[in-house]
Parts: C-alpha cells; sequence; structure tokens
C-alpha cells in the first residue's frame, strides 16, 4: 500500500515536471518564432526613400537646352536667363528670398530646385504645370521675370547662327518653336540628376554616410518626416498644407501674401488655400533660403519649424542635429555636361537701358536688387 502512494505521488511529480518544461519550451519557441517574424517584416519593410537612377536623355539636345538654359537670348532685355533663378552654384534654385526678373522687378515666390526635377509629380509649388516642358515656357512670358513673348524669342533664336544650325539638326521637320525650344530646355534638365552619398548608402554601404547621418535618417522616420518626404525625390510625390498642425502664418508673421494660397491659386477650391508641392530635399542644404516664401536661411532652424507646424513636434537638438547631418547627405554632383564650356558661352544679350551696367541682372542678383532699393 505504502509503496503504491509513493509510486502515484512520484507519477503526479514526474507530470507537473514536464508540463512546466512543456510551457517552457513553447513560450521558447513563440519568443523564437515572433523574432523571426519581426526580423522578415524588416527586411520585407521597404526604404520609404528610394535610390535615384540617371535619366536616359538625347545628349545633342541636352547640349542644345544647357546653352539655351544659360542664354539671356530668351528674356526681353537679354538679361535674364533660366540659371538667373535656378543657378548650378546653388543646387538648382537661388541664394535669394524671392526671384528677381527683367529690370529689376522682385517676383513673389522662392525659386524650387531645378535639380532632379523630373521627378516631381507636377512642377512649381502649386502644381500649375504638368511636366519639365510645359514648366520651361512659363517664365519667358511671364511679365516679371523673362518678360516677353514667344514669337519675339524665336525670332532672336533665329537670328543666332549657331541655335540655327543645332535646331536645323534636331527639329528638321518642326524648326525653332515654342514647342522645339522648351522640349530642349526640358532635355536638358531632365539630365541634371545627382546621385548623393545617401545614395550609396541604401545600396548597402553603411560607411557611405556618418553615424550621425544614420541617425538622422532614423529619426528622420521615427519622428513622421516620411510621411510627406518620400519616393526617389525624398519630395515631390503629393501637395501638402504648410501649417498642417500648427499655423504656420500666424507663427512666420507678415501679411498673408497671394503666393502663400498656393495650390488655391490655380483651382479656386478652398481646401486648396494653403496647399503647395512637397518639395523635394536633394540637395536641401545647398538651397537656401527654404520655404516658398524664402523666410528661414538656416537649416536646422527649418527643420525645427517643419516639426512644430507639419508635425506637432518639438524636436530636440540632438534630433534636430542628426536629421541636418541626413539631409546633408543627400547633396549629390553635378553630372559630366551639366555646365556650360567656356567656348559655348553666349555673347552678351543686353538690350537698351538694360545694357547699361548698372541695372545688369548677374546670377548673384546683386545690381538687380540694388536698383529695386533705389527706385
Amino acid at each position: 500500500m505504502r509503496q503504491g502512494i509513493f509510486s502515484l505521488i512520484f507519477a503526479l511529480l514526474f507530470s507537473v515536471g514536464c508540463s512546466q518544461c512543456n510551457e517552457a519550451e513553447e513560450e521558447e519557441s513563440a519568443s523564437n518564432e515572433t523574432e523571426a517574424t519581426e526580423a522578415t517584416e524588416a527586411e520585407d519593410t521597404p526604404e520609404p526613400i528610394e535610390a535615384i537612377e540617371p535619366v536616359d536623355v538625347n545628349m545633342d539636345k541636352v547640349f542644345l537646352g544647357r546653352r539655351l538654359y544659360h542664354d539671356p537670348i530668351l528674356s526681353g532685355d537679354g538679361t535674364v536667363s533660366c540659371a538667373s533663378c535656378h543657378s548650378l552654384d546653388h543646387g538648382g534654385a537661388e541664394p535669394r528670398a524671392t526671384s528677381t526678373g527683367i529690370g529689376g522687378q522682385l517676383g513673389p515666390i522662392n525659386s524650387p530646385t531645378v535639380l532632379n526635377a523630373h521627378y516631381n509629380f507636377r512642377q512649381f509649388w502649386d502644381g500649375r504645370a504638368e511636366d519639365l516642358q510645359d514648366q520651361a515656357g512659363g517664365p519667358v512670358e511671364n511679365p516679371i521675370e523673362m518678360g516677353t513673348t514667344f514669337p519675339e524669342a524665336i525670332e532672336r533664336v533665329q537670328a543666332d547662327e549657331w541655335y540655327a544650325e543645332r535646331f536645323a539638326e534636331l527639329y528638321a521637320d518642326e524648326g525653332i518653336t515654342k514647342e522645339t525650344i522648351t522640349d530642349a530646355i526640358a532635355e536638358y534638365e531632365r539630365y541634371l540628376i545627382t546621385p548623393s552619398p545617401f545614395d550609396e548608402y541604401l545600396a548597402g554601404n553603411e560607411e557611405a554616410i556618418s553615424a550621425e547621418a544614420r541617425r538622422g535618417y532614423e529619426t528622420f522616420k521615427e519622428v513622421g518626416c516620411t510621411a510627406c518626404h518620400v519616393g526617389v525625390n525624398v519630395g515631390g510625390t503629393m501637395y501638402q498644407k504648410m501649417g498642417l498642425v500648427q499655423d504656420y502664418f500666424e507663427l512666420r508673421g507678415g501679411e498673408i501674401t497671394e503666393a502663400d494660397l498656393g495650390r488655391f491659386n490655380v483651382t479656386g477650391e478652398e481646401s486648396h488655400r494653403h496647399l503647395f508641392k512637397v518639395p523635394t530635399l536633394r540637395n536641401v542644404a545647398d538651397t537656401a533660403p527654404y520655404f516658398h516664401d524664402g523666410s528661414q536661411e538656416d537649416l536646422a532652424e527649418a527643420v525645427r519649424i517643419m516639426g512644430q507646424v507639419q508635425l506637432g513636434k518639438e524636436l530636440e537638438d540632438q534630433q534636430v542635429s542628426d536629421i541636418v547631418a541626413f539631409l546633408e547627405s543627400l547633396s549629390g554632383e553635378l553630372p559630366e555636361h551639366a555646365r556650360l564650356p567656356e567656348d559655348e558661352q553666349p555673347p552678351s544679350r543686353a538690350t537698351g537701358d538694360a545694357a547699361d551696367p548698372a541695372v545688369e541682372h548677374p546670377e548673384t542678383g546683386e545690381a538687380a536688387e540694388e536698383t529695386l532699393e533705389e527706385g
């Protein structure tokens, strides 16, 4: 009898022990499965930013468009070219809050970069141009930018022997028209793709960017910047309200301008008030001042303001510093033939009063600004 009781107790203890072992094994197995699932999901989750690739282009058209881009022949007084407001020396943008046109006229908005603009879903801050060719025609006939008409510009281009020969070769059937001029300029702009160290990082080279930049990229994602700044161009894929969470214009101060209305100016729809195309952040470290109004000179402060008005977050100093380091890693190299060679520089085109050096419009825009101050 006593032996039977001992046997029963031993069996019960053995059963409990085995049960506890099985539970521990099951818990460990479940934990391992969870870790494996999370690791697989992390591997399968695509990065919100994609590596940029050069675009296939017709290099003969690129060379023609390159000269047109840098030639003030398309402006009414022969002083303003595309490069006047989209300088390759300033990240494809300009070092001024807003653009300066012919006769020193001050425009209402900051020029966005032309670099990598091929990857934008629309052109201009308010998205009024469908593509680069559509965009290239706008400034020519804008009275405060290049201030001419295409018939007048075409006459000047036709009278230039260099252009006459190139257009005859490349557009034998069409000739020199608004469409062929803007097509050549757009082809040049499509060529302006700037792969950066960050693209090398995306390709697997972790040493291509600094540890601070790597932290900055993770912070950029964690705080929510990639809700808008995504894709190949780290932006340029959507419209977004300026001041989504907090009123940007109240924070900035000053009167609301027509340019501040953004997409509303194109559609007239109330829901589009203060809506702008999300800008690319490629080469952003080279394109100050920032925002559509050019109101912010410092990149770190621009990051801080965006965190506040777009995300509703007060970013810490370390977060801002790291994000800036990441943004700096997005600055890339211009393609080999982006710059106009010295032997292809166009002659002076200034006419009438514009021929006076006091009112010329150099790429820096300094003389034009002095003219405005005097007037």
